[in-house]
């Protein structure tokens, strides 16, 4: 009996966590399920609490009793459910994952057990964002919760993205689709939603005779809070959270299964889709080196948010933290990562026997032949589970097509906002996509409620995707800004934009670090660089270095900017430079992302913003419809204003 394991009536006191029997998802492998419930943010944990008689996780395996634990996990899925393509034809990504997890549970062995397991982030980045809404009453589903629930999936974890479109109606998606728990042990505050009673802290699960722990941990540094409609939502620390529940959870576990969509690394680190240091505060190596020395209890952490590819050869020996092992499936459905594990009851880590494997998720291209060399490492019908995507996701997509398929409009003259050429130019130079955007954004706010704005921003990794010429899909445009967005107007003096310009300067890619082919633009590079409307004309002047480089010549409206820095002007922001940039720094940290010289960012976050509650891609595509054609006449211009040397 666990020492942390008391039998009393009533709810958890300050320090205690009250142990909760509940469902698990019918679809899954857990046969039993018990949630713990209470406050994990007053100091460590020092008892569990249950009412006498109920059920609680015992141990029932003899000692030195051994069983086969195989975690298959995913990470930062991003509701790339089935990637559609109208010549390649479609893959379907997670109907490939969960042809996998069947066949695994299907030939799994008497002794052996087989988890399906999210590493969070799975909202936000593809067209099935949209059946979510904007509100509980433009809600239809939740794509990734309703489709993992039929999958089998056991357990999740709260990723930063599942905050995007706010608390409430991350709630109605839990409420409406969630079979399987979900958990955080370090988000709190929220007023639509609570812990213990929309998510855990932990749960521990019971299979083939193994207790498996499970403690949920979320990001700090990249989740969405400030926001005016859930002002107390707040993100504390996961290395302290992970030392106040550890020690408890392994009390009552044979196996601990940390889940952190905290990222990769720690500080600042450079890995998966970072094209450049990128800033993630307490990661996967604080969080691994605080738990292991609280437990001789084998433990392993199941990584997300930095979408990195760990342990694709077998263990690495830098993923073992104190004894802990690290793993982590890249992003966006490309693999499936599994963990095996043989472990011996009443063993802790002696004789644990661990090993790590990716399986890749194969992408669709119908126009390959099959005598090309290709054909066999791309997806075909084979391949996926076609019973389960016709039953669970083929519902989804039709609810998505009438909207998706829309024509909102024509490209014509496409070069310049094409794919190749946005990707090319975001980060280094004036880009003819953002000058469309922010200066459709300008001439949208002329039926804003509060009046005309004077400038419009958009941060370069916001950008995903260009169009290419001909009829413009709501789908495709979705494709170009898919993050969630809304419209945050702040006045600036003069004075304010001189010094926002200035910090801005020193993010942009320097020609010598284009020079050393190091940096790849087609991935993130997490800086926070602005693009502006036309109402703004300026030069970086590079200097020696970034902490040197500025911006200099500026005009506003045809004046110099130095004769108007008493001056104040309205200015449009999307929600994420407003919150700061996060781990791209407009919050008064160190820009990072590959910056040198620790330059302190521009706060932009101490801005009086007037929330208006508008969605910042629907805006765009409001312009694109009213004018019917994206192009030089309506706003694709390359018109000089931004000066660089890399122009």
């Amino acid at each position: 009996m666990s020492p942390f394991l008391t039998f009393r009536a009533g709810a958890a006191a300050q320090g205690e966590l009250q142990l909760v029997a509940a469902t698990p998802n019918p679809k899954g492998a857990f046969e039993r399920l018990f949630l713990l419930k209470g406050d994990p943010f007053s100091g460590p944990v020092s008892a569990i609490v249950t009412a006498e008689g109920n059920p609680v996780p015992e141990p029932s395996l003899a000692a030195g009793e051994r069983r086969v634990l195989r975690l298959l996990h995913f990470n930062d899925l991003h509701n790339h459910i089935t990637d559609t393509h109208a010549k390649k034809g479609d893959t379907h990504r997670l109907s490939q994952i969960v042809k996998k997890v069947r066949d695994a549970r299907a030939s799994a062995a008497e002794d052996e057990a087989v988890l399906f397991i999210s590493g969070g982030d799975d909202h936000t980045g593809s067209v099935f964002d949209e059946l979510l809404g904007w509100s509980p009453e433009g809600f239809v589903a939740d794509p990734a919760y309703r489709s993992y629930s039929a999958a089998g999936v056991d357990i999740a974890v709260l990723g930063n993205h599942e905050f995007d479109r706010g608390c409430e109606l991350l709630k109605t998606g839990l409420d409406a689709d969630a079979r399987f728990p979900v958990l955080s042990a370090n988000v709190r505050g929220s007023k639509f939603m609570a812990m213990n009673e929309d998510y855990a802290c932990a749960a521990i699960a019971e299979v083939k005779g193994l207790r498996i722990g499970f403690i949920g941990l979320t990001t700090a540094v990249d989740t969405r809070v400030g926001q005016a409609a859930d002002p107390d939502l707040a993100v504390t620390s996961p290395v302290e959270a992970i030392r106040n529940l550890m020690p408890a959870v392994a009390s009552v576990s044979d196996v601990v299964v940390i889940l952190s969509h905290c990222g990769y690394g720690s500080g600042s680190h450079r890995s998966g889709k970072a094209g450049t240091n990128r800033m993630i505060g307490e990661g996967d190596f604080d969080i691994a080196a605080a738990a292991g020395p609280l437990t001789d209890k084998p433990v392993v952490l199941i990584g997300g948010h930095s979408h990195t590819r760990l342990n694709a050869e077998g263990i690495d020996p830098d993923n073992m933290i104190e004894g802990v092992l690290i793993t982590q499936a890249e992003a966006n459905g490309s693999h499936l990562g599994e963990i095996a594990m043989s472990i011996a009851a009443d063993n802790g880590r002696k004789a644990w026997f661990s090993s790590v494997s990716l399986h890749p998720v194969k992408t669709r291209d119908d126009r390959v032949a099959a005598d090309d060399p290709k054909y066999n490492d791309l997806e075909h019908d084979g391949d996926y589970d076609a019973a389960f995507e016709a039953e669970h996701i083929a519902p989804l997509l039709a609810a998505l097509d009438e909207k998706l398929s829309e024509v909102i409009g024509t490209v014509e003259d496409g070069e310049l906002v094409s794919t190749e050429r946005t990707i090319a130019d975001r980060y280094i130079r004036e880009c003819a996509m953002a000058n469309f955007m922010n200066d459709s954004l300008v001439e949208r706010s002329a039926t804003f409620a509060n009046g005309r704005i004077d400038l419009a921003i958009f941060n370069a990794t916001g950008l995903s995707s260009g169009v290419s010429e001909g009829p413009l899909s709501f789908r495709q445009w979705f494709d170009v800004m898919p993050y969630a967005d809304n419209v945050h107007v702040a006045t600036m003096t003069g004075a304010q934009i001189q010094q926002m310009l200035d910090n801005n300067a020193k993010r942009i890619l320097r020609p010598e670090e284009l020079d050393n082919g190091d940096i790849k633009l087609d991935s993130f590079v997490s800086r926070g660089f602005l693009h502006f409307s036309k109402g703004l004309r300026y030069r970086i002047d590079h200097g020696s270095s970034a902490q040197e480089a500025r911006a200099v010549e500026v005009e506003i409206n045809g004046r110099p900017l130095a004769e108007q820095m008493e001056e104040s002007f309205t200015i449009a922001f999307n929600t994420y430079i407003a919150l700061g940039g996060f781990g791209e720094a407009w919050n008064g940290k160190p820009i990072g992302g590959g910056v040198a010289g620790e330059i302190a960012s521009m706060d932009l976050r101490q801005l009086d913003y007037l929330h208006t509650g508008l969605v910042y891609r629907n805006e765009i595509i409001a312009f694109i419809r009213d004018a019917g054609v994206v192009s030089p006449r309506t706003g694709v211009v390359l018109d000089g204003r931004l000066q660089t040397a890399n122009a």
